[in-house]
């Protein structure tokens, strides 16, 4: 692989957050040289490009995580300083020590590597200017809270959108999954076909660690975010239904697989079969019906966009209406006559589609 190509990312940064960094910074500066005499406040700069982030939590985060890194870094090539001057060994003793200090105290990365570089440039830089150790200090906190306050009060990122996408879609393929198994029993499949109806399945155990991870990042971005209010509820709602996905999409996978393990062409001759066919298209319907809950509009305009994007992403054949939000589950069959063959698999099938059934009739309990 081209090593240069390793310096770049298969994204973009979103241009806001670029401009609010180049805002943090400059107000950072600006404010420190208003407030502190001496040089450039480098610390100030610093902290203010590491703290905005793209959450207001993860921005509060990296302040704490860099301001204690300062403070500790800054004491510690204090003290060696006023005991042992500022000689190279003398740095080198501080960096090693800061280096030890931070693994033995499990700090984090960004407070580990900040100890080391805080001291060193105390000891570089700072021992001919007076009070130098309590200014950086305070050009870090400075830099820090102006970033802060910058990220929360220029349009706060909201990651609700990607999220609210991945739950549509997760949705809408499970639903998918089950109306291959009901078309599958009623075309009576071979088991090559229901080979690749597993795999199809299997892969929506990855979408849904997607959804999940799409959604961790949208609980990540509102927290402590000032516009959490108008979205806490839609992503309340997209968990809930991510959570019953997680079921369907266990139950699926193992309805398929049992179908491809144990099936044979006569399967489609118990008339049983067929009403399980039926009963698992209306599985599909219902699930899809989750997937027009998920694609309910955003309260924002990029929310608007996105929630457009659902829209199109699911969009039903011209032929087909959308489903209905009322269940399209029927009662429970009944098997007047056990088929000898295939009993087992019709049993196992009967109890996955009430099991399924519970689970979606349960979901506004």
């Amino acid at each position: 692989m081209n090593p240069v190509a390793r310096l770049r990312s298969s994204s973009r940064t979103p241009f806001l957050q670029v401009v609010k960094t180049a805002v943090a910074v400059v107000a950072a500066v600006l404010l420190c040289r208003v407030l502190i005499d001496g040089p450039f406040p480098t610390f100030a700069a610093i902290a203010a490009l590491l703290v905005v982030q793209p959450s207001i939590n993860q921005s509060f985060v990296k302040g704490i995580e860099r301001s204690a890194g300062v403070v500790l870094g800054v004491v510690l090539a204090t003290g060696f300083h006023l005991l042992l001057g500022d000689s190279v060994w003398v740095v080198l003793l501080v960096i090693v020590l800061a280096i030890l200090i931070a693994w033995a105290l499990r700090l984090t990365p960004t407070s580990a590597t900040q100890v080391g570089i805080s001291g060193m440039l105390v000891l570089t830089a700072g021992v001919v200017t007076p009070n130098y150790s309590a200014d950086r200090i305070l050009e870090t906190v400075l830099g820090a809270i102006v970033a802060l306050i910058v990220n929360a009060l220029i349009v706060p990122p909201v990651l609700l959108g990607p999220a609210h996408l991945a739950v549509a879609r997760l949705a809408r393929d499970t639903a998918v999954a089950f109306e291959r198994i009901a078309i599958g029993l009623t075309e009576g499949w071979d088991q090559e076909r229901w080979h690749e109806a597993l795999l199809q399945a299997r892969a929506l155990r990855q979408q849904h660690a997607r959804a999940e991870a799409a959604l961790t990042a949208a609980r990540e971005s509102l927290t402590m975010n000032p516009r959490r209010g108008p979205h806490a509820q839609v992503l309340d709602e997209d968990i809930a239904i991510a959570e019953h996905l997680r079921v369907l999409v266990t139950r699926v996978t193992g309805m398929t697989r049992a179908i491809r393990d144990t099936a044979t062409p006569d399967l489609r001759a118990d008339p049983v079969v067929g009403s399980i066919a039926t009963e698992v298209a209306r599985i599909g319907a219902d699930v899809r019906a989750l997937g027009a809950r998920s694609a309910s509009e955003l309260p924002d305009p990029a929310g608007a966009a996105a929630s457009s994007a659902v829209a199109d992403d699911i969009a039903f054949p011209p032929s087909q209406e959308p489903p209905s939000q009322e269940p399209a589950l029927t009662a429970p069959i009944e098997v007047v006559r056990p088929n000898s063959r295939h009993w087992v698999l019709i049993g196992a099938l009967l109890e996955d589609i009430r099991r399924v059934r519970e689970e979606l009739l349960g979901e506004d309990d």
